[in-house]
């Protein structure tokens, strides 16, 4: 029987091809909203979760202040000094590498091109806790950073806006602000992360010049570290912590006016961010499936308006009411369902587009394609029972008189 009902309810949609197409429109947007904004959602967790990795499973960032809410800190921040980072490099074993790091944006200059990237003011151990490589030339000499010689060492985001093709780099002066510096090596090529960062487009230079030429002081406002292989962080992180109160002459009693801080922390962060995200992105998209929804029981309240003298024949044939409730139900359920088979293919393909051209993870998530496709069946129920009811409760004998 239900084989027949089946038969029958694909035909009534047929017969309406029109109308059923529009009607589905509002399932097929909500499914493939839903679908998408989950997917996409997932695929860029997955890809700023690796982004970060790569940037330091195993780094530790070191910062003055205690970290106060969002983006804050609190009103103790202390900058570290030189003595701040000798003390750790001496008194940790733990440690694979930590280096000062000072940040500024300035206008570079070579011959009549000028070009605005980030300068950091750094030591050799940089490029270990970075993994960056030098491509030509070489790190900054131990004479270079003693004395913070005008030196640098430059990203090929820098070469391509400041040296024509082919030019030689090396041993060539740059302007950076009112002084000019020596590039003494090129950076190996490491592109855009995930974020959209390029991270070629920037200049080192040692921190001594740094704190000389640009900054005017000798303080520091970051420290990086790398903690050595199977050494948990946590365990680092208590070390560093100790040796900075010591060092910072900070009492049992008082609050630390600095803060440790782990990839790890930011990738659980990260985390739960992107969830609640995607989990409001799926909740939003999901809102246009009741709009859906609101138009199939339209059209079915309208479609047991045309068939009143159908249906009055059917019931004075021998037709039960709940013969008539069934046929109604699965019409609703099979529109709705194929307007969830068309939302899943448009989904999945704005899923793939939108990963493609942002370059961030494909992930087609099967339960979440399953779950859609219950719950369009599902609005089809939800939806579909007033007007299948309208229908079955009707008297025969009035819907055979109606015209």
């Amino acid at each position: 029987m239900l084989h027949n009902v089946f038969l029958q309810a694909i035909r009534e949609i047929k017969r309406n091809m029109m109308r059923s197409a529009l009607t589905a429109i509002g399932i097929v947007i909500g499914i493939a909203s839903v679908i998408a904004m989950v997917n996409i959602g997932k695929g860029a967790s997955v890809s700023i979760t690796q982004s970060v990795s790569k940037l330091g499973s195993n780094s530790l960032f070191i910062m003055p202040g205690q970290e106060n809410g969002p983006g804050g800190n609190s009103a103790v921040s202390k900058p570290f000094k030189q003595n701040d980072l000798d003390v750790l490099k001496s008194s940790l074993n733990t440690l694979k590498a930590i280096s000062p790091v000072e940040n500024a944006s300035i206008t570079v200059l070579h011959k009549d091109q000028n070009y605005r990237t980030s300068i950091k003011g750094v030591d050799n151990d940089y490029f270990t806790v970075q993994s960056l490589k030098v491509d030509s030339g070489s790190k900054f000499e131990k004479s270079e950073l003693r004395t913070g010689q005008s030196v640098c060492i430059v990203g090929k985001t820098v070469i391509k806006k400041l040296f024509a093709p082919g030019e030689k780099v090396l041993g060539q002066k740059i302007r950076l602000k009112n002084f000019s510096c020596i590039v003494v090596g090129i950076l190996e090529e490491k592109g855009a992360n995930t974020f959209g960062m390029d991270q070629d487009d920037l200049i080192l230079i040692p921190i001594k010049m740094f704190q000389r030429r640009i900054s005017g002081n000798n303080n520091i406002h970051m420290m990086m570290a790398s903690v050595k292989k199977n050494i948990p962080l946590e365990e680092a992180k208590l070390q560093i912590e100790q040796v900075l109160r010591e060092s910072r002459h900070i009492k049992a009693d008082q609050e630390e006016n600095f803060s440790v801080r782990s990839m790890t922390s930011l990738l659980d962060t990260i985390s739960k961010i992107t969830a609640v995200l995607t989990i409001m992105l799926g909740a939003v998209a999901a809102i246009s499936l009741i709009v859906g929804g609101i138009g199939i029981m339209n059209i079915m309240l309208v479609s047991v308006t045309e068939r009143t003298r159908e249906i009055g024949i059917r019931m004075a044939v021998g037709a039960m009411a709940s013969d008539i409730l069934i046929q109604f139900l699965i019409e609703s359920i099979v529109l709705s369902a194929l307007g969830g088979i068309v939302g899943v293919l448009l989904g999945m393909a704005i899923t793939y587009g939108v990963s493609k051209g942002l370059d961030i993870q494909l992930i087609l998530d099967p339960s979440i394609i399953i779950l859609s496709l219950l719950f369009s069946m599902l609005i089809g129920v939800i939806f579909g029972i007033t007007p299948a009811r309208k229908a079955a409760n009707m008297n025969p004998i009035d819907a055979l008189r109606y015209e």
